[in-house]
């Protein structure tokens, strides 16, 4: 076989061909493309796959040789080492430099040695000939611990590292390439600890005028040279976002083993993932080459020894550029580093949702037999091309997976995979007959140039075009944007002029108007969404005609059930009464239930009315963690994440036994835990997360799932610090993940028995209400039951603070004048983010003005 494979690829090079596919092979379904020839089949033309690979280092020529695309497609090497060095995203500014994050020091031993050295960096590369390859490069900014998410503003290239919440612009003011101004534009001190495979990441600019990443619920805006935060009702995603034409946002989950979830509403109005988006066996995946090193050992792969379904998924994009064929735009790439392979998928909407299929029977896009390919992101560039990011490396798997005793480690020496370091390819996805375009200048354009760039054919001009007017805040095109609304006859010139107005602040209700009349469908969608901003601040009139709409298109009908569910007092109840029966209803209503749902969480609060101020504090800020590193695999509600269905990734923590065990958490956070669970295998096991976080971070997490999950009727007591410090050293020493049967069997020491003994105790019944005791209580008795009524209690405190400052603070800084009242009542009514810190207050659209000022009222008189 490898005869025939060396003979294949000198026949590819002496012809010229790099490496392009040869005759299609007929697929069974006529609605399905094949991949070609090229790759070895035997008589009944399924792939032969090369089932002992060679871990060996292959030149960036050789590597070429060994990936296989299909007919007409050619991949063109942009740049590898030594230029760069572990890339794991790219970004380009107006002008086309291309810039590049290095995680220089992921994962350079089996055991992640000095991984958090802070020399890691971003690179600047230029392609000053145009024929597509990079020949200059400098280190834009060094020194960096790292880098995983940069977004181009303008001139400033917005960045942040890892382990960190913080957001920095970088500037080069002086044009020699390397970045000399510094200024933080988004501020949370509070370090992010989790695993480094579990932080946000994304960070892109999306029709809309947010910027979204992953993990999080939040998304950003960018004012004024600031980031200014947005609460959403749901975070999403691990590693990468990719976006469509109209601002539709795809996910995935290498954690939760979902190739892709998110995309049927934003995430701003909470998670709706419905079994039927991912069509057929679309969790299935074709590498050409057996995959030994993959978490979880045998039974992720099919007898061929090759990976049987998605479990590293990661930065995907639609491609939306017009260098490559008709018949790719619009569909999602999807990278699938573990399997060295990018799925291709086609996107399409039935009974009112999307669904994704694989555009190939049973084969995939683009695959190599090189065992250190490792596509991590894709990207559409400027020339209208598709970008590949390979970090090209032997492992792909954090340390807390490679650890001795784990399956991952003696596959990794046996290849000697944990010597291929330190290298990195940059790809272009060309087809027959590309021909390079001049490299853009949209940051020397006029403004009235960016917007006639609104109609681009490629959606990197359009975006970019829209950004860069945006960030100048140029309000001088508003009416050429105008114009272009009103007559362009393209829908998306159309669109991004809306939401380009829409950026400026200058798409006031007659704008909205207009657009709910217009011909395309994802312009009413727009619209409705735009309404928002005045629907938030009782716009009645806009409500009721929303409400009163007929429309048609299911795209639309979604949207018009999430935001008056959203915004209306009662819902989007009449909106659903009135529609005719379709295929779609069940969709609207569930979503508008979701909504409802998250409405209320988000005005209430979590119910933590029973705990004291400070176990509140703590609980809350275990449920911040939960969110950000646990809910990709065990979900949210705890019940685990199944999608289109994937085995689930993780077992429920829902009414577990082991969330009413204390010290049986705390003994799982700190060592893992793997095998079957209940009777149950699960495609991965529990890591042992905690051992490197602290005491208090364990027990803030844990305190966490202990109260949200235990089954109901049994006892809670919070997790102490002291406590996670017992366990841990009861068990020093281990070097194994506890099974099932060890962890039923671990007693605590007798110095944690007092500790038990009051997990066994029913949970504390809520403080009475106190009682009036001097004129000023009973004075303010009706205003107290209102304030007692909103989620306020989440977040403050009469006297001490909590998230945001504690009443009697206000009240010392702003004096019981009518005009403060108004002004906080505003706020209290609006939301958003203030003087007292960067978290945005809960928006509270349903109080009336009137109580928004008894409120106020009695807040200043403490």
């Amino acid at each position: 076989m490898r005869k025939n494979i060396l003979i294949t690829l000198i026949s590819g090079v002496v012809a010229m061909t790099l490496y392009r596919c040869g005759a299609p092979r007929k697929s069974a379904d006529p609605g399905k493309e094949t991949i070609q020839q090229q790759l070895p089949r035997d008589s009944a033309g399924r792939i032969i796959v090369r089932t002992n690979p060679d871990g060996a280092y292959l030149s960036p020529e050789e590597s070429l040789a060994s990936i296989y695309l299909p007919k007409g497609y050619r991949l063109q090497l942009v740049a590898s080492e030594p230029m760069i060095r572990e890339p794991v995203a790219i970004a380009w500014d107006g002008n086309g430099r291309m810039f590049v994050t290095e995680m220089r020091t992921y994962m350079q031993d089996v055991d992640g040695t000095d991984e958090n050295a802070p020399v890691s960096r971003v690179s600047l590369l230029e392609d000053t000939d145009g024929d597509g390859a990079m020949d200059k490069s400098t280190v834009y900014i060094d020194s960096l611990l790292l880098p995983r998410m940069i977004l181009c503003v303008g001139r400033r290239l917005l960045v942040s590292e890892t382990y960190t919440n913080n957001i920095w612009a970088y500037e080069d003011r002086d044009n020699d390439g390397v970045a000399d101004h510094k200024t933080q534009v988004f501020g949370n001190g509070t370090p992010h600890t989790g695993n480094l495979e579990h932080q946000r990441s994304g960070f892109i600019w999306n029709i809309d005028n947010r910027i979204y990443t992953t993990y999080e619920n939040l998304r950003y805006r960018y004012v004024n040279g600031k980031l200014v935060a947005d609460t959403m009702f749901a975070g999403y995603g691990q590693w990468g976002i990719g976006n469509d034409d109209y601002g539709r946002l795809f996910f995935s989950s290498a954690g939760g083993e979902v190739p892709a979830y998110g995309f049927q509403i934003n995430p701003f109005y909470g998670k709706y993932d419905v079994k039927e988006q991912l069509d057929g066996d679309f969790n299935a995946v074709w590498p050409v080459i057996a995959t030994p090193d993959v978490q979880g050992g045998p039974g992720r792969l099919r007898a061929d020894s090759t990976l049987n379904h998605f479990t590293g998924c990661c930065g995907q994009s639609i491609y939306r550029g017009s260098a490559l064929p008709g018949d790719l735009k619009g569909d999602l790439i999807l990278c699938e580093p573990v399997g060295r392979l990018i799925r291709r998928a086609k996107v399409s909407e039935r009974n009112g949702i999307r669904v994704l299929r694989n555009a190939y029977d049973r084969e995939e896009f683009i695959v190599s037999t090189d065992m250190n390919f490792r596509p991590v992101n894709t990207a559409n560039g400027p020339d209208g091309c598709l970008y590949i990011v390979d970090m090209h490396r032997g492992i792909i798997q954090e340390g807390n997976w490679t650890r001795k005793g784990s399956y991952l480690r003696p596959e990794i020496l046996k290849r000697a995979l944990d010597k291929n370091v330190g290298h990195g390819r940059i790809y272009r996805l060309v087809y027959d007959g590309f021909k390079p375009a001049a490299r853009p200048d949209l940051l020397d354009r006029s403004s009235n140039e960016l917007a006639q760039l609104l109609s681009h054919n490629d959606g990197w001009w359009r975006d970019n075009a829209q950004k860069e007017l945006i960030v100048r805040g140029d309000r001088s095109v508003v009416p050429a944007l105008q114009t272009i609304l009103r007559t362009h006859h393209k829908e998306l010139a159309r669109l991004h002029a809306l939401w380009t107005l829409e950026g400026l602040e200058a798409a006031d209700t007659s704008i909205v108007g207009a657009a709910l009349r217009d011909a395309s469908p994802q312009l009413r969608k727009a619209a409705v969404t735009i309404s928002e901003r005045y629907l938030r601040n009782g716009d009645e009139q806009l409500f009721h005609r929303l409400a009163d709409l007929n429309d048609p298109d299911a795209d639309v009908q979604m949207q018009l059930a999430a935001t008056l569910s959203l915004y209306g007092a009662s819902g989007a109840k009449a909106y659903l009464a009135k529609l005719s029966p379709a295929e779609n209803t069940r969709h609207l209503k569930e979503v508008a239930a979701i909504v409802e749902r998250n409405k209320n969480q988000k005005t209430y609060g979590m119910d933590v009315s029973d705990l004291p101020v400070a176990d509140r504090a703590a609980v809350l800020r275990g449920r911040q963690t939960f969110q950000q590193v646990c809910a990709t695999c065990h979900g949210d509600n705890g019940k685990g994440v199944s999608i289109g269905g994937a085995p689930m990734a993780a077992p429920p923590l829902a009414n577990s036994k082991r969330a009413a065990s204390r010290d049986a958490l705390v003994a799982v956070l700190l060592h893992g835990l793997t095998g079957p669970i209940d009777g149950k295998t699960y495609p991965d096991v529990m890591a042992p997360l905690g051992v490197a976080n602290s005491d208090a971070w364990v027990a803030e997490v844990l305190s966490y799932v202990h109260y949200r999950f235990r089954p109901s009727g049994s006892g809670f007591a919070m997790i102490s610090p002291d406590d996670v410090k017992k366990v841990r050293a009861a068990t020093e020493g281990r070097a194994s993940m506890f099974t099932l049967p060890e962890l039923e069997a671990f007693n605590v020491p007798a110095a944690t028995e007092g500790s038990k003994a009051a997990a066994a105790k029913p949970a504390a019944k809520p403080a009475a209400p106190l009682k009036a005791k001097d004129d000023k209580q009973r004075q303010f008795a009706a205003e107290r039951k209102l304030l007692a009524g909103l989620d306020c209690h989440a977040c403050h405190q009469p006297a001490a603070k909590l998230v945001g400052p504690s009443y009697k603070d206000i009240a010392l800084k702003y004096k019981r004048t009518e005009s403060n009242i108004g002004k906080l009542a505003a706020k209290v009514i609006s939301g958003g983010s203030g003087v007292w810190g960067t978290t945005p207050m809960t928006p509270h659209p349903a109080l009336a003005a009137a109580d928004a000022k008894k409120i106020v009222n009695y807040i200043l008189s403490l």
